[in-house]
């Protein structure tokens, strides 16, 4: 199952997400607004398309359906990997897709999603809302014609099938592996040749040989992929992804045409399903995992090595991309003091009680 809407904000009623109460009253003198929204997921992974059905089911029950958003899966309309291009061009309102797809657009791309070595799902959340990130994001997105909300959150994520094991650094080089983003990027320093798929179309490409290694989401999503089938080596931590946050990518100039009302109700739908995708995550990964233990799937830890490369690599390409990038300095700066700061806090408020309740 996917998201329960009304299971989740029973227990979320609380949260400020859900609390923005219009009365139906409100949009009596309002016309009908109709939106179409492309995703990078296929259905079948129900809680990531489920992330952006919720948005869709929220904004049309807080406006009496005077708003709908229709969500459609990867390649429905355009194929997962181009969302982004849809929405700068017009061809559809709204995607619900991650940031770090579009490096090769601008890098700074991926801080929207994540980068190695760097912030947990809370973390990100911290840095987005609290601590300016959006707004440095927000000016990223401007340049393609889009504003973006956080709409999901993976937690953090598993580093990967293998069909071989890898124990040192140098076992990476000439693999071929599906992995996007600023970790593709890493990756690529190590000697990896990276490939960028969309989700439906990992399991072929695994399993036929097309390439070495895959890395997804995490066990709830990849066995719903069918990567166990393809690769029995599941690798962690997912050090290149400690927390994915992926966004509702809105076009400007049908932004702008929504009533002040409807922007609001589109804000507080998009942080609800941040939110509830994220939970659903945490609840729902643990059980897959031992699924997939006992059907044979064998669980391995990088190596201190890897980790050392992974992140040598990671600093020198950060100190690449902003000396040559100024849209990257500008967020990268502010992000690394912050992610330098909340560690030293977290050191001290959760990872005693953490290693003690190990």
């Amino acid at each position: 199952m996917g998201i329960d809407r009304r299971k989740f904000l029973k227990g979320a009623a609380a949260t400020a997400a859900a609390s923005t109460v219009f009365s139906p009253h409100s949009f009596a003198q309002t016309g009908n607004v109709r939106w179409k929204c492309a995703t990078s997921w296929p259905k079948s992974l129900d809680v990531l398309f489920g992330g952006a059905q919720m948005i869709a089911d929220r904004v049309s029950a807080m406006t009496d359906g005077k708003f709908t958003i229709r969500a459609y899966e990867a390649g429905e309309l355009v194929p997962g990997l181009q969302v982004l291009d849809a929405v700068q061009q017009g061809t559809v309102e709204c995607g619900h897709s991650a940031g770090y797809y579009y490096v090769g657009k601008n890098p700074t791309l991926g801080f929207a999603t994540g980068v190695p070595f760097g912030l947990t799902a809370a973390e990100q959340n911290a840095w987005l809302y609290s601590a300016g990130g959006l707004e440095l994001i927000r000016a990223v997105y401007d340049d393609f014609g889009i504003i973006n909300f956080p709409a999901g959150n993976t937690t953090a994520q598993m580093g990967g099938w293998f069909k071989k094991e890898v124990k040192k650094a140098s076992d990476f080089k000439g693999l071929k592996m599906r992995i996007p983003g600023i970790g593709g990027q890493v990756m690529a320093k190590l000697g990896v040749n990276v490939q960028v798929l969309p989700g439906g179309e990992i399991y072929l490409a695994l399993d036929r040989g097309a390439i070495d290694a895959a890395e997804w989401v995490g066990p709830y999503d990849d066995e719903k992929l069918g990567l166990q089938k393809a690769a029995k080596y599941y690798y962690y931590p997912g050090w290149w992804e400690p927390g994915a946050t992926f966004d509702l990518m809105v076009g400007k100039k049908a932004y702008a045409a929504l009533p002040k009302a409807y922007k609001e109700i589109l804000a507080s739908a998009c942080a609800e399903a941040n939110l509830a995708v994220a939970a659903d995550y945490d609840a729902k990964n643990q059980a897959a995992l031992q699924r997939l233990q006992k059907g044979g799937t064998q669980l391995r830890r990088y190596s201190a090595d890897i980790l050392k490369a992974g992140n040598k690599a990671t600093q020198e390409l950060h100190a690449e991309n902003s000396a040559k990038n100024a849209d990257y300095k500008k967020v990268y700066t502010p992000w690394n003091a912050f992610r330098r700061t909340i560690h030293a806090w977290h050191q001290i408020n959760e990872k005693p009680l953490m290693d003690f309740n190990d």
